[in-house]
């Protein structure tokens, strides 16, 4: 790290001296103004947002949309980007054709501004009502919306949300956050605004919607009537890779730039971004960059959902628990590999039905390529956070669509059992890990009630299968799942093989497809 300390900081003084081969902006950063308040501003709307952002600036000369970045939780992104202006480096890798690694760098200067929400809870409602902005959008995490996962309900009874209502001029959530702003904004001026969601979560927008009118009919109802009216909620779907960045990471970015930046962002150079063309107050023109304006999103969602995060997260519990750190270490083992490509062949795309313009097995193809990218070392920990807000939409909303076509689904079974079995907090060699998911707690007693309902059992069968009806009897994951036998069979028949073979035993000892 000697030769990092010693370099000058990412700033727009030093931008000068970055080598020709690496883009910076190719515009006045001073002309921009805040029209874009991102909630959320971490790696992955860095990667895409931004990315997407910076290049229609860059084509059309529209100065309207600079981002002011807030993060919800942490500073560790304001403390490492305010002292570089707002400029990071966003780094494209993947390996060419002798799987040589491989990156391309451009240096992005669209963010304008960056806060911390509790720093000063009062600055973000002030932002959503201020009069030059007119999108606010979100990549806050599926935990982030306080809802059901199981029926998408807003809880009332969440910390934050609790909170917010009683406490509306300090909020903590990026619901009571909204509202509060769209309350100032309808106070003010009285213009409406666009409300754009980028999370994994199925047709967010509407998502957003309901939650945040749920919220405002709960502390204002002509407020809730206003935004309902006025205000849009556009639906949208992004797909592109982002790891974690690493320190290595922020060492061989800053050699390549000669400058030392503190935040860079690694992701795949694949993205495709569908969002509904309905913006109330205008947008940037971002289908210079390749985002499709699209009448409706939904089926680019359901293609993201089921398969792609689907697979990931199957693919991140299996290799979890087996001990396989990374998303190209585990794409590197036969049963993996041969396990995802069945998985989306055989149970996902006959769910899934027809999206317009897709081809989906060499869809389903091209993603197994991009999980196997060398170049990214996609931590599958990171995959594996937050599996209760995950796993309804990803996973369990195509084994419903199976039980009622009478279809079976061992491999979509099998990924429910590596969650089950990654909840216990340890892998096959016996090393411990931290879950991180939002119900944890809740997740750490139906374990060991699951645990204890095993013991009472008889068979190494019966045990596994009291065990599973005992977990999935959980509703805010399952919903009435938890109570089809034929769930809880296929689902303790996969957990079984797992005790008993281990992940890539289990994998490598599935039955082939029936004829």
């Amino acid at each position: 790290m000697e030769l990092v300390n010693a370099m000058h900081r990412l700033s727009p003084e030093h931008l000068q001296s970055v080598p020709p081969q690496v883009r910076t902006p190719a515009y006045d950063r001073g002309q921009l103004q805040p029209g874009i308040v991102h909630l959320g501003i971490g790696a992955f709307a860095r990667a895409h947002l931004a990315a997407v952002n910076e290049e229609a600036i860059e084509q059309t000369g529209e100065h309207r949309f600079g981002i002011t970045g807030v993060s919800m939780r942490s500073s560790e992104t304001s403390d490492a980007l305010v002292p570089q202006s707002g400029l990071y480096t966003l780094a494209l890798r993947d390996a060419d054709a002798e799987g040589k690694a491989r990156q391309d760098l451009r240096v992005i200067g669209n963010l304008v501004g960056l806060r911390v929400t509790p720093q000063d809870a009062a600055a973000l409602p002030r932002l959503i009502a201020a009069e030059a902005t007119r999108i606010v959008s979100l990549t806050v995490t599926e935990k982030g919306y306080c809802r059901d996962p199981a029926t998408g309900a807003l809880l009332l009874d969440h910390a934050d949300i609790a909170h917010d209502l009683a406490h509306p001029a300090v909020p903590r959530s990026a619901i009571g956050a909204i509202v509060r702003g769209l309350e100032q904004r309808h106070h003010g001026a009285g213009v409406p605004l666009t409300l754009m969601s980028l999370d994994n979560l199925p047709s967010n927008g509407d998502l957003l919607r309901s939650l945040v009118l749920a919220f405002a009919q709960e502390c204002n109802p002509p407020l809730a009537a206003w935004i309902d009216r006025e205000c849009t909620f556009p639906n949208s779907m992004v797909d592109r890779i982002v790891p974690r960045t690493s320190d290595a990471d922020r060492e061989a970015i800053s050699a390549a730039l000669g400058l030392q930046d503190q935040w860079p962002v690694v992701a795949e150079p694949f993205l495709q971004w569908a969002v509904e063309d309905r913006f109330v107050c205008g947008r940037p023109r971002w289908e210079v960059a390749g985002v499709q304006l699209v009448d409706s999103a939904r089926p680019f969602e359901r293609l993201k959902l089921r398969m792609v995060n689907a697979t990931h997260s199957a693919l991140a519990y299996l290799s979890v628990i087996a001990g396989l750190p990374t998303v190209d270490a585990a794409m590197a083992s036969a049963p993996m590999r041969t396990y995802i490509q069945r998985l989306t062949q055989e149970e996902i795309i006959p769910a899934l039905g027809a999206i317009p313009g897709v081809d989906l097995p060499a869809f389903a193809a091209a993603m197994a390529s991009r999980f196997a990218n060398p170049a990214l070392a996609h931590q599958t920990q990171q995959i594996a956070m937050d599996g209760s807000q995950k796993l309804p939409q990803r996973i369990l909303v195509s084994i419903t669509d199976r039980l009622e076509q009478g279809t079976p689904f061992p491999l979509l079974a099998m990924a429910v059992a590596a969650w089950l079995r990654y909840l216990e907090g340890a892998d096959e060699k016996g090393a411990a890990y931290r879950i991180n998911d939002p119900l944890a707690a809740a997740l750490a007693q139906q374990v060991a009630a699951a645990g204890e309902s095993a013991l009472a059992a008889g068979s190494p069968e019966a045990a596994e299968q009291a065990r599973v009806a005992s977990f999935v009897s959980y509703t805010p994951v399952f919903g009435a799942l938890g109570d089809s036998t034929q769930f809880i069979s296929a689902v303790a028949a996969q957990s079984l093989a797992l005790r008993r073979r281990g992940a890539l035993g289990a994998l490598a000892a599935l039955p082939g497809p029936r004829a």
